[in-house]
């Protein structure tokens, strides 16, 4: 052995799974309530997909129904863009698209459970007339909605095995551990954030909406934001740790633009296993990212080779309360309440 070198031993188990995938991300100023225009919008973004080839295709977090101005909705204003899944309409067309283009495809909407519930729900269509479907496990959009309490991972056509999280789902690290223990290669991580309201003095912050009115004459100045401490820079400081430390190629597909009385600052971004950014995009607009997963690198990835060293003996103690837990949704609520 040469000093100071590190030598791993392989097995066949230590080999990714996943075939070769061509991945894209999308990014786009969704219509708050209007589900006809979103879908119409999906569908122009699947047929340029289609068109560049890619294998699995996923869009940002309720694209489908609208995000933030639903937050102080009654109940019955929510039960009128719910939908059941996969038989409501807008599965029922991602899987039509799905079919048709053979590529796996996922959108964020408002689910209508079997049980009564209303969840901020991720459908994910794929060519061969599956539908998957994650419930957002720490949803706090509105009162009447509910979290999830299941992880998704499943294996898609195309060769890989796949985990889904949206949104807040991801800051919670242990919530990435479990899909990267469940087999999850890829992980998806559909989003509506960015320029929002923190009570962190060095988290994100509100991006003023005349930027974005004035994208077009005035880019440089909402694109600065976009790169800066209130979209790619927050960013920065966790996101690829997820996808290293867990050792997954990472899906990071964000709202942009006005969302209600807030900018969402997009981003949107594809990154390896090391955490290094594939493609990203900080542009002002509607866009798609596309970039080609190499399983390869997967095989000797830190984040891997981590999660065989493990000694969950240890662990005991993130399976129990503490008495510091609090649902997220009060925890929101009340910095809104207090004016944070």
């Amino acid at each position: 052995m040469v000093p100071g070198t590190c030598y791993f031993r392989t097995s066949p188990k230590s080999y990714p799974k996943m075939k070769p995938i061509r991945a894209a991300a999308v990014q786009f100023n969704h219509v708050p309530g209007d589900k006809a225009a979103n879908m119409e919008i999906i569908s122009g973004f699947v047929e340029q997909a289609a068109a560049d080839n890619v294998d699995l295709l996923i869009f940002p977090e309720m694209c489908i129904t609208g995000y933030w101005h639903l937050r102080d909705f009654p109940r019955e204003q929510i039960e009128e863009l719910a939908e059941s899944v996969p038989a409501g309409p807008a599965s029922q067309e991602l899987l039509e698209h799905s079919k048709r283009t053979g590529m796996t495809i996922g959108a964020g909407l408002i689910e209508a459970g079997d049980d009564g519930k209303l969840y901020n729900s991720f459908v994910v269509a794929m060519p061969d007339g599956r539908v998957e479907t994650h419930r957002k496990l720490h949803c706090f959009i509105n009162e009447h909605m509910s979290s999830g309490n299941d992880f998704t991972v499943f294996d898609i056509p195309q060769g890989a095995r796949v985990g889904v999280l949206i949104c807040y789902d991801n800051n919670i690290g242990e919530n990435v551990r479990m899909n990267a223990l469940m087999g999850a290669e890829i992980l998806l991580a559909p989003h509506q954030t960015g320029g929002c309201n923190s009570p962190s003095p060095k988290c994100m912050g509100v991006v003023d909406t005349k930027l974005w009115d004035q994208r077009k004459e005035n880019p440089s100045a909402i694109e600065a934001e976009f790169r800066g401490s209130k979209g790619r820079q927050w960013l920065m400081k966790w996101l690829p740790a997820r996808a290293h430390d867990n050792g997954l190629f990472l899906l990071f597909a964000n709202g942009v633009g006005t969302d209600d009385n807030e900018v969402r600052t997009g981003n949107s971004m594809i990154l390896d296993p090391y955490g290094d950014v594939i493609t990203e995009t900080w542009k002002a607009q509607d866009e798609m990212v596309v970039a080609d997963l190499d399983p390869s690198l997967r095989v000797m990835c830190t984040g891997q080779r981590w999660l065989t060293t493990r000694r969950p003996e240890l662990f005991g103690l993130l399976t129990e309360k503490t008495g510091i837990e609090e649902e997220t949704r009060t925890v929101r609520f009340r910095r809104q309440t207090q004016g944070e």
